[in-house]
């Protein structure tokens, strides 16, 4: 713990060679998916727009999509510094030499180094360098998942481990396929992102970042790593030039697992909320232009009413920590939606049934209903049916 490495695992932070006790795979198979723990915990990011309306689990594995300088790193290092997880696993990939003393120095300091190892391979490494710092990263990880704790993998980032193997691929003679990527790559993507996630012992909860060329969210890498993730978070360039950070566009942005892990009247104020962000967006132009009449469209007004609240509770300094407590008051209020202290804590969706549940529990209600309505009707019909039978039988 605490410690720096280079893509051989070898130490290079200054502070002697490492006790060696156990190795551990580079190159290691996805877990069992029979086997693996289901994801019904809530992980604390810190960052209240993610902890609110982006909820993640503990085993869950997320993207975030940007180009260059929209706050990628910077929103990497807020999760780093702030997160409940026991252990902070960082691989800093093909990043630029300038960043590696910035990310430790500035933006984990001493607090956050001592919970935390760091995998290190800058861009003048060669590209068998910055994939094998990828694998030792995962490699890490994994053992810390394997002695039962809950970790926190950050990768930054997938794009220049994909770049890392275009360059070895087409050396070494495969044709180019997508823009230029050969078809090893969209091979090798899948294989990392799988060893992530829960085992029957403990988890690793991972965030990638991905540099998205030319902000096209349609490009081959991005389209690759958004399909295997369990959801993405995009940050918008225009958001990050009004000085919105961290710059989440919200409506572009899913967990995939946040319904698993988030209780119910949490659920309410999300939808809430992220619905009247959606009102106003669409309705953006003719309210600045001056065009839309307040009292046209109650949804319209209540949107508008709470559009400086809602962009407020969105923003958050660099530095600011919100727990999930504090999230989650201030979300009740901004929704008017109550949230009980109960929702707070790590798993407030364990009691829920799930929809296979729901589904049988619909089944007999209808079959009871049926059998009620049937029952009632023969009852109603009973009477004349005693006398029809009384008449024949006197015919008789």
């Amino acid at each position: 713990m605490g410690r720096v490495v280079d893509a051989t695992g070898t130490p290079i932070d200054g502070k002697g060679s490492l006790d060696v006790t156990e190795y551990y795979p580079v190159l290691a198979s996805p877990p069992n998916p029979i086997t693996k723990k289901p994801i019904d915990r809530r992980i604390s990011t810190g960052v209240r727009c993610i902890d609110s309306l982006l909820t993640c689990g503990k085993g869950q594995r997320l993207g975030i999509f940007a180009g260059s300088g929209v706050g990628k790193s910077t929103l990497l290092s807020m999760i780093a510094r702030n997160t409940n997880a026991d252990i902070n696993v960082i691989g800093l990939i093909g990043e630029r030499n300038r960043e590696v003393n910035d990310f430790i120095q500035r933006d984990l300091g001493e607090e956050g180094m001592k919970r935390s190892v760091i995998v290190v391979a800058t861009s003048d490494t060669s590209s068998i360098c910055r994939l094998r710092a990828a694998y030792v990263t995962t490699a890490i990880a994994e053992y810390f998942r394997d002695q039962g704790k809950d970790v926190m993998l950050m990768m930054d980032n997938m794009t220049r481990f994909a770049h890392a193997q275009r360059e070895i691929g087409l050396s070494t003679g495969e044709a180019p396929a997508q823009r230029g990527y050969p078809p090893s790559v969209f091979d090798m993507i899948p294989k990392l992102l799988e060893r992530t996630g829960t085992n029957d012992k403990g988890s690793i909860t991972a965030f990638y970042n991905v540099l998205v060329d030319g902000d096209d969210m349609d490009e081959p890498i991005t389209d690759k790593v958004r399909g295997t993730l369990d959801g993405h978070i995009v940050l918008s360039r225009a958001l990050a030039q009004q000085r919105h950070y961290p710059a989440v566009d919200v409506l572009k942005s899913i967990s995939r697992l946040a319904r698993r892990v988030s209780g119910t009247e949490t659920l309410k104020a999300v939808t809430k909320i992220s619905r009247l962000v959606a009102i106003y967006e669409d309705n953006r132009d003719m309210i600045n232009a001056g065009v839309y009449q307040k009292g046209s469209n109650a949804e319209i007004d209540l949107a508008i009413d709470k559009h400086d609240a809602i962009e407020e509770f969105l923003c958050q300094e660099e530095d600011e920590h919100c727990t999930i407590e504090d999230t989650l008051q201030k979300l009740s209020a901004l929704a008017e939606i109550e949230i009980p202290e109960d929702e707070y804590v790590e798993n407030p969706a364990a009691k829920r049934k799930t929809v296979a549940e729901l589904v049988h529990q619909h089944k007999e209600e209808n079959v009871t209903d049926a059998n009620a309505v049937a029952s009632n009707a023969f009852e109603t019909n009973l009477p004349g049916q005693i006398s029809a039978i009384s008449n024949v039988a006197e015919k008789i």
